[in-house]
């Protein structure tokens, strides 16, 4: 069963369409119309579905209700949001068992990628200034207040007695990004010291630094929270995850790795759904909405590294960028990725498996 989480004052997602569909079953008593359904635009009200990744929940839960109050504004339609957050691949794997979210936003491209796959998602979502991005941040290293392990990057995960937390990558998309940037460090060094991006040698420096992990939680804020109870040492994480944290006066320090990954967070329309809802017009204005200057900057309050050009000059200071950050691209690309380090033969499950 799925994880939902609603607020108290948002009714049943289906209230008002029950009417609609009520209405029209009448309709056809005298009729035999084949006209379309009405959209939501036509009525009273308005509902919206947002399935969403599970680190993305705190800045959401704040821009929602500034979403609804504009729509109403705008429109005079109130409009009730239904949300629910999961990890990553979770989510996306919910959304093509039956979850009928309207908007998705997930981890990593290839769990969009996944629901377009199955035929949910008929435009191309990447056609956007952000190439359908809708936030960034870069992998990590948490650790206690005052770093009393003196950890100082990739390399001292690697050394004994150092418990270190990341969540499972079979679930979680942040999981993903924490390996890739630990695998593509690991490339990084191999070219240092050998010349080549050498992918065995990356291998093994996984390896060294996944024979000190404590637990493989099931989404990256399962991990936080495992963390915020007291296991492990370190943590790999995303940095706004501790941003938030620290804002909340939670006591961590952050540790950027020279060499770490940048993380596109992606959102995208779920087309079959809103078809199916008769909501495009309210889809597509809170799309929108996420991405303005207002809401990018809800996004930074909370950690993220905005796509929107205007709000990621007027808070780069606040960011650092670390000398060898690299991007999915460095790595060959998400296809090539997943061939590579998660399938059933790929690199990180030969790592599971001490091969």
């Amino acid at each position: 069963m799925w994880d939902y989480v609603f607020n108290a004052r948002k009714r049943k997602i289906y209230s008002g369409i029950v009417g609609l569909l009520v209405a029209a079953m009448l309709a056809g008593c005298s009729s035999n119309s084949t006209e379309p359904e009405p959209s939501q635009a036509a009525y009273g009200e308005a509902t919206l579905v947002v399935g969403a990744y599970s680190v993305a929940k705190d800045a959401l839960q704040e821009l929602l209700p500034m979403f609804e109050e504009k729509w109403k504004a705008e429109t005079g339609q109130s409009l009730h949001i239904e949300e629910s957050y999961e990890a990553s691949g979770t989510q996306a794997r919910a959304i093509i068992g039956g979850f009928e979210a309207d908007v998705a936003i997930m981890a990593m491209e290839g769990d969009i990628d996944l629901i377009e796959n199955a035929g949910f998602i008929t435009h191309d979502w990447r056609d956007t200034a952000s190439q359908g991005m809708l936030t960034r941040s870069i992998v990590v290293l948490g650790t206690r207040e005052g770093n009393p392990l003196n950890i100082q990057g990739w390399d001292d995960l690697t050394e004994k007695g150092v418990k270190v937390l990341y969540p499972n990558p079979k679930t979680s998309g942040g999981a993903q990004w924490d390996i890739n940037a630990m695998f593509g460090a690991g490339l990084k060094q191999a070219e240092e010291k050998l010349g080549t991006a050498d992918q065995q040698y990356a291998k093994e420096y996984l390896k060294k630094i996944h024979a000190n992990v404590e637990s493989l939680d099931k989404s990256g804020r399962a991990s936080m929270a495992a963390f915020e109870y007291g296991v492990g040492d370190v943590i790999v994480t995303y940095e706004n995850e501790l941003l938030a944290r620290i804002a909340k006066g939670v006591n961590y320090d952050i540790v950027i790795p020279e060499e770490t990954i940048l993380i596109e967070n992606p959102i995208a329309l779920v087309d079959k759904h809103i078809e199916q809802h008769g909501n495009r017009q309210v889809a597509e204005a809170f799309y929108k909405y996420l991405l303005s200057e207002e809401a990018q900057r809800i996004f930074v309050k909370h950690g993220f590294r905005a796509v929107d050009e205007v709000v990621a000059a007027e808070s780069k200071d606040k960011y650092t960028v670390p000398e060898g950050l690299f991007d999915i691209s460095y790595l060959g690309g998400w296809d090539k990725v997943r061939e590579e380090l998660y399938s059933k033969r790929g690199i990180w499950y030969q790592v599971l498996a001490d091969l």
